[in-house]
């Protein structure tokens, strides 16, 4: 955003028609908010008001851009958004009790039910990945990309599926939105390059999955209680 200032402030003005100084604010906030969050997450300080920060960024993004009536990158900005719950759920559970050493009541908080809206959330970034052609490749694509993706929603086997979708996702993710090998003042070079870094933030709520486990709300706890 630092480096193509001029165009993404020209394209907030034509779209909204706000002016050269609005154009600029919301470019500035934009990028500072971004910076913010993840400097604040990397560090590990803040990191709940940086996951919220950071959920405003998405949702600012996907109205000032217009993702709202783009099917595809709406369900990109989902997934995360997915990831960000998942972040927030890792944090929840790093925080120490005030009653340190008093035995609690089996956990039903919220941080489950965000593990389970990160999860399912995540999904979604998969759903743009199918193919609807006869090829076999895409069907036998399709098939283990879906069982995979319904594995991780409903949390059975959970780590295993995540795993296997992250080393899918990153094959897919280097083959098809090789930035780098387009010049950089081709459009396609951005537009891979927004895609590829977006594809590896889902690639983290992924990860946070495979080190977390799915959480309570899912069949891989309910075994245990079987």
């Amino acid at each position: 955003m630092w480096f193509q200032w001029s165009e993404q402030r020209d394209y907030i003005d034509t779209t909204w028609g706000c002016g050269y100084l609005l154009a600029s604010s919301f470019v500035f906030l934009n990028l500072l908010g971004q910076l913010t969050g993840c400097v604040l997450v990397l560090s590990r300080n803040f990191v709940q008001y940086a996951c919220f920060g950071l959920f405003g960024i998405i949702a600012l993004q996907t109205i000032a851009y217009s993702i709202l009536w783009d099917l595809k990158f709406l369900m990109r900005n989902l997934a995360l958004g997915g990831g960000l719950l998942l972040l927030l759920a890792e944090s929840r559970s790093e925080g120490k009790s005030m009653f340190a050493g008093v035995p609690t009541m089996r956990e039903s908080s919220p941080k489950q039910y965000m593990q389970l809206g990160g999860r399912v959330l995540l999904v979604l970034m998969f759903m743009t990945l199918l193919h609807f052609d006869a090829s076999f490749f895409s069907i036998i694509q399709n098939i283990v990309g879906t069982a995979l993706m319904i594995l991780v929603a409903v949390g059975f086997k959970t780590k295993l599926a995540a795993l296997t979708l992250v080393v899918w996702l990153f094959a897919i993710n280097v083959y098809f939105n090789a930035f780098w090998t387009i010049p950089v003042y081709k459009p396609m070079h951005d537009f891979l390059k927004y895609d590829f870094f977006q594809t590896m933030s889902v690639i983290g709520g992924l990860l946070l999955v495979v080190a977390l486990g799915p959480g309570g709300v899912s069949m891989d706890e309910k075994k245990k209680e079987w």
